[in-house]
């Protein structure tokens, strides 16, 4: 296999090797045919001279030693952290006191998969993902909010399959039994990343107006004073519900809608999605779902005030709030 990035196969770098050497034509008319500089079809015919045909074969580029390289032991502990505690590199970096650079090289040395293709419980890869390299933020807090809804099924008494595995769901009681879902519903602030989220038992309009009202009083109180623009996708709910826009009116805010078919552009309200998946709703085996429920609130407390959010400089998302 070539190099990805070379620009003739062994068989193309003997065939330069023979105009030149055989044919006796000249290097740069050779190397301008081949599209390579004159310095690069000088460097294979040298190969060639001391090594024979061998030196025409692809070679490691990597170095014969690299003296700051990190040790192993620290390796290891990255390695150990990563699969215990299932958290990105700035996480580790600040646990373990090393570059986030320098964690994310170990991580890819070592062949671990991404987070976002990994089951959030067990680790194991289990999808791919594609990203974006568009990215904005507002200049101050309440100037553009994001608003989701997260629907996640409700667990029985006893645990579901997550506690006992995916024979538990084929039984003939779980097949019967009609649990439903809980309806996670979140708002962020797009400057801070400033975060409410509340269990519901809908998502309809009159729950959505509701949980806004509620959403909006709690930014109130942690220094977000006016919110003025609201984004959402296109959810009947948001776009047709007369309470959603009864509410939206009296805290003074527009209501944005993303393109048909576009969810990224509510980014920040999906990767949120994610986070509260990976780090509450999936992150420990809850054996009833009033225990996951009650989960939920202390876990927002810590991602406001505590948790380290890397799109803010590893800060949390409290430090960009005014304080009150």
């Amino acid at each position: 296999m070539p190099h990805a990035n070379a620009r003739l196969t062994v068989y193309g770098r003997q065939l330069l090797v023979d105009r030149i050497l055989i044919a006796g034509r000249k290097p740069a008319h050779v190397a301008a045919e081949f599209g390579v500089s004159r310095q690069c079809a000088y460097r294979w015919v040298h190969r060639y001279l001391a090594e024979g045909p061998a030196g025409l074969v692809d070679r490691s580029s990597r170095p014969h030693h690299c003296p700051r390289r990190t040790a192993p032991e620290v390796e290891s502990a990255v390695v150990a952290l990563r699969r215990s505690s299932r958290r990105g590199q700035q996480f580790i970096a600040d646990e373990l006191g090393v570059p986030a650079r320098t964690v994310s090289v170990i991580l890819r040395r070592r062949q671990l998969p991404y987070l976002r293709e990994c089951d959030p419980l067990t680790g194991q890869v289990i999808r791919a993902s594609k990203t974006t390299a568009v990215r904005y933020e507002c200049d101050r807090p309440g100037e553009l909010i994001h608003m989701d809804v997260k629907k996640i099924g409700r667990i029985p008494d006893g645990g579901g399959w997550k506690a006992h595995g995916r024979t538990m769901s084929r039984t003939t009681a779980a097949k019967k039994a009609r649990l439903g879902y809980d309806y996670v519903h979140s708002v962020i602030d797009d400057h801070s990343r400033f975060a409410y989220s509340e269990i519901l038992p809908d998502e309809k309009g009159v729950t959505c107006a509701a949980f806004l009202t509620r959403a909006a009083a709690y930014f109130t109180a942690a220094g977000i004073g006016h919110i003025q623009r609201l984004m959402t996708d296109n959810a009947f709910a948001y776009r047709h519900s007369t309470a959603m826009r009864e509410v939206t009116t009296s805290l003074g805010a527009r209501q944005l809608f993303i393109r048909p078919h576009c969810p990224w552009q509510n980014g920040k309200a999906e990767r949120f999605n994610r986070t509260l998946a990976t780090e509450w709703a999936y992150y420990h085996v809850f054996n009833t779902n009033e225990a996951r429920s009650a989960a939920l609130a202390p876990w927002i407390e810590h991602y406001n005030n505590q948790r380290r959010h890397s799109a803010i400089g590893g800060q949390p998302p409290i430090s960009r709030l005014s304080p009150t």
